[in-house]
């Protein structure tokens, strides 16, 4: 008689899009309540939102007066709102949030676990400031380093938004032994160049850190109109070869729900010594200033 073989680890994730423009606080947080209640029912494990969910993004233009829409972690109205989610559907939500601490001001990514708890937050390292996206008027650099966090059996990473674009990012987290990537942004148009599509770029920046690192990659973007800036979705889900499993265009409103193989992940990411060849005595220009 011979042994059964291992059962072989997966993970269920879903990425959810949808407009975030309602000037209502309530009203956002219910549209992604929801949500995470549809990819809970179709089995997801972790259900990532967009970017700052609970408003429209404000990071349009500089105003002080926006600063008071920031509260403390404990205190914040979507960390609260998913904690009580997580714990009800038992489900990990990483969760954007506008954070006041004490005089300092950060975009911050609570990770909420299946019993509710906040395992840990994550500052955002990258902070952009340009037309359209002034952050640097409104966040500090993070200052928690990438974090990574063990849900379900597996080990994932999140970065927020603008980290998305910084390879150093997502090998950062695969070092401290990320299986699986997340990235909730809020990325549309470019106020300055009415010709330029971001999207595909974008897409293919994070599908770069997929094949690189050779483990699959989530992202979740908001769509609509706000202001002078229309938000362009294209959400996804890639594997770790970087082909995409599930995705949306720029106007869809739902979830997409995948089942990673882990253990293939592990496989390939092995086979393809990646992590092995790695040579960091030469590297050390990466850590200098230009």
């Amino acid at each position: 008689m011979t042994d059964a073989l291992p059962a072989r680890r997966t993970l269920t994730v879903a990425a959810l899009q949808l407009p975030l423009g309602d000037a209502d606080e309530a009203t956002n947080i219910a549209a992604v309540v929801a949500l995470v209640e549809a990819a809970a029912a179709q089995g997801a494990q972790v259900i990532l939102p967009p970017e700052l969910f609970s408003g429209p993004y404000f990071c349009t233009v500089e105003d002080e007066a926006l600063f008071a829409l920031a509260r403390p972690t404990a205190e914040h109205p979507s960390v609260i709102a998913m904690q009580a989610l997580a714990a009800r559907l038992k489900v990990a939500i990483p969760t954007s949030f506008f954070e006041r601490d004490g005089h300092h001001y950060y975009n911050t990514l609570a990770m909420i676990g299946p019993d509710g708890a906040i395992m840990g937050t994550y500052r955002k390292s990258h902070i952009p400031d340009g037309p359209g996206y002034e952050e640097k008027y409104y966040f500090r650099p993070g200052n928690t380093g990438f974090k990574v966090w063990d849900v379900f059996g597996a080990r994932i990473g999140v970065g927020v938004c603008w980290d998305q674009w910084y390879p150093e990012c997502a090998r950062a987290m695969a070092l401290l032994g990320a299986e699986v990537l997340f990235y909730p942004t809020a990325i549309g148009s470019e106020p300055y160049d009415n010709d330029l599509d971001t999207s595909r770029m974008w897409r293919r920046a994070m599908i770069g850190h997929a094949v690189s690192n050779c483990m699959p990659v989530i992202a979740a973007n908001r769509i609509g109109t706000e202001g002078a800036q229309t938000f362009y979705g294209h959400s996804f889900i890639s594997d770790e070869w970087g082909d995409l499993t599930g995705d949306f265009g720029a106007g869809e409103t739902g979830v997409l729900v995948t089942v990673l193989d882990l253990d293939r992940a592990a496989t390939h990411r092995a086979g393809m010594g990646f992590f092995r060849d790695r040579r960091p005595n030469l590297y050390g220009r990466l850590a200098e200033d230009i």
